[in-house]
């Protein structure tokens, strides 16, 4: 399983245009060679550097996307920033809103994760709280295979 972006690198830069600094609109992502069974992917963006990489004391949840459609293996740019498509739902991020947040480090150059989850269901409705810990409760003994994406961003001049 595979994912990528055509707006960043694995273990490069994230242009500011999907951060704090710019439109801070959610990077395009597609995926590929999902394993047989795969009924939906989700998605999961955090950092685990916040708030300071030299002395981490969290990681900070950007956005989770649930009950995607394995095909076909594509979230165009923005489309964490929109209300989305049914069946995929969003649940709320550490900014304590649904859909994307960006980077936005506060000192640092910080990493982020982008990581793909296909899954032999959907999850259905977490509920409008629902947040990283519901959601990984529900993905739990549903994981068929997992892909990950890292970018890193620091704000300029920061590091």
């Amino acid at each position: 399983m595979k994912l990528t972006s055509p707006a960043f690198q694995a273990d490069a830069a994230i242009p500011a245009k999907y951060t704090c600094d710019g439109e801070d609109v959610s990077p395009a992502l597609a995926w590929e060679d999902l394993p047989a069974g795969t009924k939906s992917v989700a998605l999961l963006c955090d950092d685990p550097d916040a708030p300071d990489p030299a002395a981490p004391k969290r990681i900070f949840v950007h956005w989770i996307a649930y009950d995607l459609r394995p095909s076909p293996g594509l979230l165009q740019e923005g489309d964490g920033n929109r209300a989305p498509t049914a069946p995929a739902r969003f649940a709320l991020n550490d900014s304590g809103k649904a859909g994307y947040r960006g980077p936005c480090p506060p000192i640092g150059r910080h990493r982020y994760f982008f990581r793909l989850y296909a899954l032999d269901r959907e999850l259905g409705d977490l509920g409008m709280n629902a947040r990283r810990a519901d959601f990984e409760k529900a993905i739990q003994g549903h994981v068929l295979d997992t892909a990950v994406l890292m970018g890193a961003y620091a704000h300029p001049g920061n590091g």
